[in-house]
């Protein structure tokens, strides 16, 4: 099938690549012309594992070209997808969509034949039919018909996520767009991985309802970690033993200094909006996106604690800068609050992160940026570990403690244990990890 994708930004350049890797004819649209050049170089705008192969291979091919012409590149398209930026309305909550509604006018007006459109950007509850309002202004409405489509895709596992999904969603009020969804992902459907219709509604509200509930196990398990260290109890024992059971399942219930990135802050905020103009206010949502908040700025005052009750003057070296490994995004990241929050308390703060020191240098100004753990560890009176970069579970501990001034580590992941970190002479602490009593 002829696959045109609007936006190519970290959703759609990843699900056009994987629809060109399935067969289909795609062609990636950016009104960025530089993006779309270096695009063209093979050069990648993210850092996404696995990614830049597949855009060489299906571009060699023939099946993957991108430009910024949209009209071109709708142009024959039998179906469209649109995956442009959705982000929050400044002190509004809402997601901006204005460059969703730019592009279905612009596909409307190209459409050549029948097409059907599908919002795969976050969009809130409504916005496909209005998508199908702003269309239809333009175009006949024989010539399209409008779906829902929401991403299920985890930054740094995307592409598998895309090839072996839980779960493919269509929301739609036209079976030939079900159908035509159905033909496009047929390749990655199967056996425990069905493709749900819905109404277009109902699609958009699972992917709201879906992250914020994964927030909430987040945001539950940090404020059963800081119950932990209260009453003496372990948080990976807790979690280990809730998470056997199947109701409840392990994934999301790792301790950590709060959630970020493009996803979870913005949609739980979206749709706590969204609830309260609707008049089902959502209590939990709303307590969550305090509690997340808070958790961040805590997390600088146990270093601060770690470091004798001060850091002032003192040099805090920071592992892992982006808001989970595998990828070089910072939106959102829990780096971003307590980084400065330790230069006001009088820190230096030097850090190091193997993809983020590009964004890092524009969103933590007064960083030093390491070249490698060991550089970054250098005369520090503390270690922290921020982000769970693999890379970091293998470092020569050793080698670390003698490089540091104080043998402090504050590890906010959880990636190392207790008593090996003490036999190499740290000063050791995790999260939710209370003084065992036998």
């Amino acid at each position: 099938m002829r696959i045109a994708v609007v936006g190519t930004g970290y959703v759609g350049l990843v699900t056009g690549a994987c629809f060109a890797d399935l067969g289909h004819e795609v062609v990636g649209i950016d009104r960025d012309a530089a993006k779309i050049a270096a695009l063209r170089r093979g050069e990648m705008p993210i850092y996404e594992p696995g990614l830049a192969p597949i855009v060489a291979r299906n571009a060699a091919a023939g099946r993957l070209s991108f430009t910024d012409d949209l009209a071109a590149g709708v142009r024959g398209a039998q179906a469209v997808f649109i995956a442009v930026g959705t982000p929050p309305l400044p002190g509004a909550g809402h997601a901006d969509l204005a460059q969703v509604f730019d592009a279905a006018r612009q596909i409307a007006a190209a459409l050549t034949g029948f097409a059907v459109v599908a919002a795969k950007s976050t969009v809130p509850v409504g916005t496909g039919d209005e998508i199908e309002r702003a269309m239809a202004a333009v175009a006949d409405k024989a010539l399209f018909c409008v779906v829902s489509n929401p991403e299920f895709l985890r930054e740094g596992d995307a592409v598998k996520d895309f090839m072996a999904p839980d779960r493919v969603v269509v929301g739609a009020e036209d079976e030939r767009g079900v159908a035509a969804m159905r033909e496009i992902y047929a390749p990655v459907l199967g056996p425990g991985r069905p493709l749900l219709a819905t109404t277009r509604r109902s699609s958009e509200l699972i992917k709201y309802a879906a992250n914020v509930f994964l927030a909430m196990k987040l945001t539950f398990i940090n404020e059963v970690a800081d119950l932990c260290e209260a009453l003496g109890a372990d948080v990976g024992d807790v979690a280990e033993g809730i998470g056997l059971d199947p109701r409840i399942g392990r994934r999301f219930l790792n301790a950590g200094p709060g959630f970020g990135g493009s996803c979870f802050p913005k949609d739980t905020l979206a749709l706590m909006r969204s609830a309260g103009e609707a008049q089902a206010p959502l209590r939990l949502v709303e307590t969550l996106v305090e509690v997340n908040e808070a958790r961040k700025h805590a997390m600088a005052r146990k270093i601060i604690r770690a470091c004798g009750g001060s850091v002032e003057g003192k040099t805090i070296g920071v592992l892992g800068l982006t808001y989970k490994p595998n990828t070089d995004d910072m939106r959102a990241a829990p780096s971003l609050t307590i980084v400065p929050d330790l230069q006001k308390a009088g820190a230096r703060v030097v850090a190091y992160d193997p993809q983020g020191a590009r964004a890092a240098r524009e969103l933590l100004p007064g960083v030093e940026l390491a070249t490698d753990a060991y550089a970054c560890a250098t005369g520090a009176d503390a270690l922290v570990v921020i982000t769970e970069w693999d890379a970091f579970r293998d470092l020569d501990l050793g080698r670390l403690a003698k490089a540091m001034r104080e043998p402090v580590m504050v590890d906010l992941r959880n990636i190392f244990a207790d008593a090996p970190m003490a036999a190499l002479g740290f000063r050791y602490e995790g999260l939710g990890r209370g003084k065992r009593q036998v």
